[in-house]
This record gives C-alpha cells, structure tokens and sequence, in this order.
C-alpha cells in the first residue's frame, strides 16, 4: 500500500457533521473543549527559542538540488518537531498543504504520509463546532489532494457533508461567510476542487458567489491589495500615513487566488475576474517588494519594522511562482522578483532547519523575534518552494 501511494505522489507531483474524533488521549485532549483546543492549538502552532542556534548557509541559486535541499531541511525539521502535535486547526492545514507539496518537489513521500496519517487519525473528518467558519473546512484542501490520489468517498464525505450545509446556507446580510481575507484561503479553494472531484458545480457556483461578496467589501482598488478585516477598510493607518495593509492577510488572499484557479475550469465564466484581480495583486506586490527579496508585516511602510514577514513573503513568493509556472504573470518581469525572494527566504532558515522572521497568530502588523517560527509560515515555505523547484526545472 505504500508503494502504492509513493508511486501516485510521483504521478500527481507538479499538478496538483460531527467534531472530528482522533485517537490517542492527546487528540482527546485537543477536543474537550472548545476553548481550550483553540488555546492549545495556539500554543502548538510555533514558539521563539531564545538561542535558535546558527543560520544555514544554503545556495539561493535556482537549480533543483539547491531547491529541494532546502525545502528537505525546513520539512524535516517542521515534521520532527509538530507531528505529535498534528492537529485539524487552519493553523496546521496550512502546513499540511506546504508537506504535500513537499513530496511533490523532492520525490520524498514521507511529507505526504504525514499528512494521511494524520487524516486517517482524525477519520478525515472536520471540526464543526463553529460552523460555518471557514477555518474549519481549511483542512479539507489535504483531504482533497489525497482524495485525488486514492479516490475514496470516506476521505470527502465530512467535507461534502460541510459544504453542501453551505450551499444550502442563505446569505446573511449582517456578517459574510467570508468577513475575513484570511478566509479566501482556507474555504474557497475546497469548494473548488470539491467542485471538481464530484463534477457538481454548485459548489464552485456558490464559492464564486462568497468569493466576489468578500472582495467587495475588502478589496482596496486604489492600492490593489485587500484589508484583513472591516477594521482596516478605513481608519487605520500606518506611521508614514498609509493604510494598513498586513503581510499575511494579503497572502493568505494571493495564495487563495492562485488555489482556486489551479482548480477551476478555464471556460468558468468568472475566471477572467479571478485572473485580473489576481494579475492587479501581484504587480503591486512586485512594487513594493524590498530590497531584500521580502515583504515588511506592514506593507505599505516597510522602514517602520525591523524585520521581514516571512509567511506573507512566502505565500507571495508561491503565488507569484505559481502565476509564471501556468502562463498567468509574465516570465521575464517575475522571475528576477521570485529569484530575489527565494534567496532573502533562505537568509532566515537555521542549521537545524527552523524557520525563522514568522509573526505569531495575529491579525495585524505587529513585532516578534527574528528565530520566531509558526507552522502555518513553514507551509507557506514549502509550497513557494515546490513552484520554485518547478521554474527551476525549467531552466535547465
């Protein structure tokens, strides 16, 4: 069975109810109570050693090997240090995404039995108790993806289950389904690639709906970039007098983006506007891009934070890959910008394989150590590092 799995990692690589009920007393732990998971699993999602120890000297050229050295290290050392703590929050669902596309890059399958185990322990369910929070479909992105490789109505009935409440779901004026620009990465791109798992297009057709509310409210057209919550639409204020624009809350948009329309049809009638606001973000992203190769957690006033924001920088990073490896930005203006990131990202990586310059759970710029790592930020490393590895090929 295993070889089985190993050898449909390596034909899917480059492509891409109930409170969910885990065995072992960890996980049963992690479920008693709603409070004190969410605060557990805060707890569990990074930390900030005080002596991280010294940084890696790994080469920033853009050749496969350089490319999956790196990525190897960062997944080795993110896999023996979270897995015993495995857990279906967006947290960790983000990580479970970058571990897939971890296998994908390096051949190694390890990262993707990770994440099967870990669907398999928690019975590939989903936690519903804040249902319809989007954070809690998030998870299903992995389950999805290890659907496509082993088709199995077990491993989508909880996210079909979910979704189908959705669909059913009528609009409520007063508070979006997706309030939060957080939110258009953990639920859309479920809807998504349920959609095309089942050939049911109710649930794109009703992604597509949400989608387009939230961005309504959120998107800034002058500036091209969108406002975490409704807090930020208007108001808040950088030191240099901008508008608040957080590193991570825009990435978790970009990359959101680039997951749905790696799952959508190309004749969806919407897809247009997707491509466009996707192509809007990225230009100005390209922009404002430091010398670095990073972004700052504030991103309309760089000089006012010491350090780069590693997840938002990440998931930048991945999405801009993604748009040159599918024919959506063009090559030769974009690949200097992925080039110039890839390298500043490697600069905080350390010997032992952490990742370091990552802020904590937050929902604003706001300050952290530069050893300061998270599991969400490492996922977002590691899928920016598949579609690099990707362009990388490329160029041979």
């Amino acid at each position: 069975m295993k070889t089985m799995r190993v050898m449909m990692v390596c034909v899917l690589a480059g492509a891409m109810g109930a409170t969910a009920v885990a065995q072992g007393p960890e996980s049963a732990q992690r479920h008693s109570d709603n409070k004190e998971r969410d605060q557990i699993g805060r707890q569990n999602a990074g930390d900030e050693p005080d002596n991280p120890g010294p940084l890696a000297k790994l080469s920033p050229a853009l050749k496969p090997k350089d490319v999956e050295k790196a990525v190897t290290m960062v997944a080795d050392w993110q896999v023996k240090t979270a897995q015993a703590k495995f857990d279906d929050l967006w947290t960790y669902a983000a990580l479970y995404d970058g571990l897939l596309a971890a296998s994908e890059a390096t051949g190694n399958p390890k990262y993707h039995d990770a994440v099967l185990h870990m669907a398999e322990d928690f019975q590939w369910k989903l936690y519903t108790e804040r249902w319809p929070n989007a954070d809690d479909l998030a998870v299903g992105k992995a389950y999805m993806y290890l659907d496509l490789v082993h088709p199995s109505p077990e491993r989508v009935a909880a996210v079909k289950d979910f979704c189908d409440k959705l669909v059913a779901r009528p609009d409520d004026p007063k508070k979006l389904l997706y309030w939060w620009a957080d939110s258009l990465y953990m639920g859309p791109a479920v809807m998504a690639r349920l959609s095309k798992a089942t050939g049911d297009r109710k649930y794109i057709d009703y992604m597509d709906h949400e989608w387009w509310l939230n961005i309504d409210a959120l998107y800034n057209k002058d500036e091209h970039l969108e406002a975490r919550d409704g807090r930020y639409v208007k108001g808040k204020f950088e030191a240099n007098g901008r508008p608040v624009f957080w590193s991570r809350g825009v990435g978790w948009v970009v990359a959101g983006t680039a997951m749905v329309l790696d799952a959508m049809p190309q004749d969806y009638p919407s897809r247009p506007k997707y491509v466009e606001l996707y192509r809007e973000m990225m230009y100005k992203l390209l922009q404002i891009q430091s010398k670095d190769g990073l972004w700052r957690p504030g991103l309309l006033d760089a000089d006012a934070y010491k350090l780069p924001e590693l997840s938002g920088s990440a998931f930048f990073t991945y999405a801009m890959a993604w748009g040159i490896n599918n024919g959506t930005l063009d090559r030769a203006t974009y690949t200097p910008a992925v080039e110039k990131a890839w390298a500043g990202m490697l600069k905080h990586v350390y010997a032992d394989g952490r990742l370091g310059s990552i802020q904590p759970i937050g929902f604003q710029p706001d300050g952290y150590k530069e050893q300061s790592s998270s599991v969400f930020g490492v996922g977002a490393f590691l899928l920016a590092g598949n579609e690099v590895e990707k362009m990388a090929k490329r160029k041979r």
